[in-house]
């Protein structure tokens, strides 16, 4: 599921998210870049956002693998 917010920006909303409003988190992955990856809650589109490095956010996504 993806959603747009902002200018331009695409979200996608993670698997790994509950699907009852709980735990949401999106990132974008058109407007990652090596030094960014945009990332979000989706309860707070108007939020905050963080953007880890792409390595930092890579070994975030395998931890949750594991």
């Amino acid at each position: 599921m993806s959603s747009t917010h902002g200018p331009g920006m695409t979200w996608v909303k993670s698997s790994y998210s509950d699907g009852q409003g709980g735990d949401c988190v999106e990132w974008s992955p058109a407007s990652a870049t090596l030094n960014a990856v945009p990332v979000r809650d989706s309860k707070r589109p108007n939020g905050p956002q963080l953007a880890p490095s792409s390595a930092a956010w890579q070994s975030f996504v395998d931890s949750l693998k594991n």
